[in-house]
C-alpha cells in the first residue's frame, strides 16, 4: 500500500510539476515584460500594490476555502462511494462562494478609494489616483481566477490535475501579451487588461471538465443545514482566518516598501517570484499531489498510512528545495541579470534584486515544507491550529521587519529576512505539533535527508559558483548569450554534482526517482 501511494503521489506530482514549470516559465517572461517595458519605476511599484488586495482575496478561497474545507469533505464522500451527497454539498458550496465573490467584486470596486491607502500607504497624487484605477480593472480578474480555482478543486478531488494546471499558463499568456501588445500603446493599464483576459482563459480551459462531472448531479440549491456543509463551515473559517493573517505579512512588507527608495516594491516582487519558481514547481506540484491522497487516507482511518505518506511528500520536497535554495543563493546575481536585465531594467536593478533574493532564501525551505504541512493539518481536518501558529507567525514577522528597518541598513533586503526568519518559526511549530501527533513523522529519514541533502546542497552550490565565475572571466556577460551560457552552465554543472554526492551519499529519494524512471522506460519497452 505505500509504495501504491508513493507512486501515485509521484505520478500526480509529476503532471502538475511539468506543467507549473510551463506556467512559471511563462511567469518570468511575464516578469520579464513588465521590468523591460515599464522598468523598476513608480509606476510598477503601484502596479504590484493593486494586486495585493486582489490576491489576498485569491488566496482565502484557494488556499483557504478550497484546501481546508472544500477538498477534504468533497473527497470523503466520495472515497465512502457516496458521488450524489458529495455533489450535494459542492452544490450548495458553490453556489454560495459565487455569489460571495460577485458580491465582493461589486463592492471593492466601488469601495476601492477607501480600500488603496491599506496596500499603498507612501502613495500619493498621482501614484494614488493609478492605483485605484488599476485596482479597479483588476477586481473583476479575481473574479474569474476565483471560479478557476472552485473547479481546480473539484478537478483535483477526482485525482485530475493536468487541466488545473494548464490553467495558469493561459493566464500568463494573458498577462505577456497584456504587457508586449497593449503596454506600448496604453502604458501599465495594458497588464490590467491582459491579467483580466489571462483569468478569464483560466476558467474557460477548466469549466468544460468540471461540467461533465457534476452535468448529472449539480443542482442550484443553497442548503445550509445539511451537515456536510456544517463541516466544511467549521473547518473554513479558522483556515480562512489564519491565511488571512499570514497575507498581513506580505502587506505589511509591501507597506514598509512604499516607504523605502522607488522600486523596493519592484525588487521585493521580483525576488520573490524568483523564490516562487521552485516553491511553485515542486513544493506546490507534491503538496497538490499528496493532498488527495491524505485525505484519502484520513476519511478511510489509515492513520500510519497517512504519517508514512506525509513523511515521504516531506522528504521528496528537502531533497529538492534545499539544493533550489543554495542553487539561487550562489547564482543570485547570475540568474537575476539573464532574466530581467533589459530595456529599462538596468544594472543596479539586478543587483538590488539579487540583494532581496540573498535574504528570501532562507525562507524558501521553510515555505517548502508549509506546503506539505498546511495539507497535512488540513487532511486530518484540523484548521486551528494553522491560525494560531499563523497569529504568532504574522506578529514576529511585523516586529523583525521594523528591527530591522530601523536598526540596520538592510533596506527592502531586511524585509525579505524578516519574512525568512518568520517562515523557519512558523515551520517548526508546524513540524514539531504535527511530530507529536503522527508517530514516524520526524524520523532518522526525514533527518537522514535534511541533513545529506544540505552537505550536497552546498557543495553543489559552490562548483557553480566557480563555474560562473570561471566563465565571467573569459567572457564579456553584457551579451545575453554569454548570460545564458554562465547561467545554464553554473546550474548543469551544480546539478551533476549534486546528483553524484546524492548517489554516493545513498539517499533514499535518489534511488526512488532513479526506480520511477527505469519502471517508465521498462513500461515503454
Amino acid at each position: 500500500m505505500e509504495n501504491e501511494n508513493r507512486e501515485q503521489v509521484a505520478k500526480a506530482a509529476s503532471i502538475v510539476m511539468l506543467a507549473i514549470l510551463i506556467s512559471r516559465i511563462l511567469g518570468f517572461i511575464r516578469e520579464r515584460a513588465v521590468a523591460e517595458v515599464f522598468g523598476r519605476t513608480a509606476t510598477t511599484d503601484v502596479f504590484f500594490a493593486a494586486f495585493a488586495l486582489p490576491d489576498l482575496m485569491y488566496q482565502l478561497l484557494i488556499g483557504g476555502a478550497l484546501s481546508s474545507a472544500f477538498i477534504p469533505v468533497f473527497t470523503q464522500y466520495l472515497a465512502q462511494d457516496e458521488e450524489k451527497e458529495a455533489w450535494h454539498v459542492a452544490s450548495v458550496f458553490l453556489n454560495t462562494t459565487v455569489l460571495i465573490l460577485l458580491l465582493v467584486m461589486i463592492l471593492g470596486v466601488i469601495f476601492t478609494p477607501y480600500l488603496a491607502p491599506l496596500v499603498g500607504v507612501g502613495f500619493s497624487g498621482e501614484q494614488r489616483e493609478l492605483l485605484v484605477l488599476l485596482m479597479r480593472v483588476t477586481f473583476p480578474a479575481v473574479f474569474f481566477t476565483a471560479l478557476a480555482g472552485l473547479c481546480m478543486g473539484v478537478l483535483h478531488s477526482y485525482q485530475k490535475f493536468l487541466l488545473p494546471a494548464l490553467g495558469p499558463i493561459v493566464y500568463n499568456l494573458g498577462q505577456i501579451l497584456g504587457a508586449y501588445i497593449l503596454g506600448p500603446i496604453i502604458g501599465i493599464m495594458g497588464m490590467a487588461v491582459g491579467t483580466v483576459f489571462g483569468a478569464l482563459g483560466n476558467v474557460s480551459i477548466q469549466f468544460p471538465a468540471v461540467f461533465r462531472s457534476a452535468k448529472a448531479y449539480y443542482r442550484p440549491i443553497l442548503d445550509f443545514k445539511h451537515p456536510g456543509i456544517r463541516r466544511m463551515g467549521m473547518l473554513m473559517l479558522p483556515a480562512i482566518l489564519g491565511l488571512s493573517i499570514s497575507q498581513v505579512n506580505v502587506i505589511i512588507s509591501q507597506n514598509l516598501a512604499s516607504t523605502l527608495e522607488t522600486g523596493s516594491i519592484v525588487a521585493l516582487r521580483l525576488a520573490n517570484r524568483l523564490i516562487n519558481f521552485p516553491l511553485g514547481i515542486f513544493a506546490m506540484g507534491i503538496s497538490t499531489a499528496v493532498f488527495p491522497t491524505l485525505a484519502r487516507l484520513t476519511a478511510r482511518g489509515q492513520k500510519e498510512e497517512f504519517s508514512r505518506t506525509l513523511s515521504f511528500g516531506l522528504r521528496i520536497v528537502f531533497f529538492i528545495t534545499i539544493p533550489s535554495a543554495l542553487g539561487m543563493a550562489f547564482l543570485r546575481v547570475p540568474i537575476v541579470r539573464l532574466l530581467f536585465e533589459s530595456g529599462e531594467f538596468f544594472a543596479a536593478d539586478t543587483l538590488a534584486t539579487a540583494f532581496a533574493l540573498l535574504f528570501y532564501v532562507p525562507g524558501l525551505i521553510a515555505q517548502a515544507a508549509l506546503q506539505v504541512t498546511t495539507r497535512g493539518f488540513y487532511s486530518l481536518q484540523d484548521t486551528k491550529t494553522p491560525v494560531k501558529i499563523g497569529f504568532a507567525t504574522v506578529v514576529l514577522n511585523f516586529l523583525l521587519s521594523l528591527a530591522f528597518l530601523n536598526w540596520t541598513d538592510l533596506g527592502a533586503g531586511g524585509l525579505a529576512f524578516a519574512y525568512s526568519l518568520s517562515s523557519i518559526f512558523n515551520m517548526i511549530l508546524a513540524l514539531g505539533i504535527l511530530g507529536k501527533r503522527l508517530a514516524g513523522l520526524i524520523d532518522k529519514r526525514l533527518w537522514s535527508t535534511f541533513i545529506k541533502s544540505t552537505i550536497a546542497s552546498l557543495a553543489m552550490g559552490v562548483s557553480a559558483y566557480f563555474t560562473a565565475s570561471a566563465i565571467a572571466a573569459h567572457l564579456s556577460t553584457a551579451s545575453k548569450l554569454a548570460q545564458l551560457l554562465q547561467t545554464f552552465a553554473a546550474i548543469g554543472v551544480g546539478v551533476v554534482v549534486y546528483l553524484i554526492l546524492s548517489v554516493i551519499l545513498r539517499m533514499e529519494e535518489t534511488q526512488f526517482l532513479l526506480g520511477l524512471v527505469k519502471n517508465k522506460l521498462r513500461a515503454r519497452s
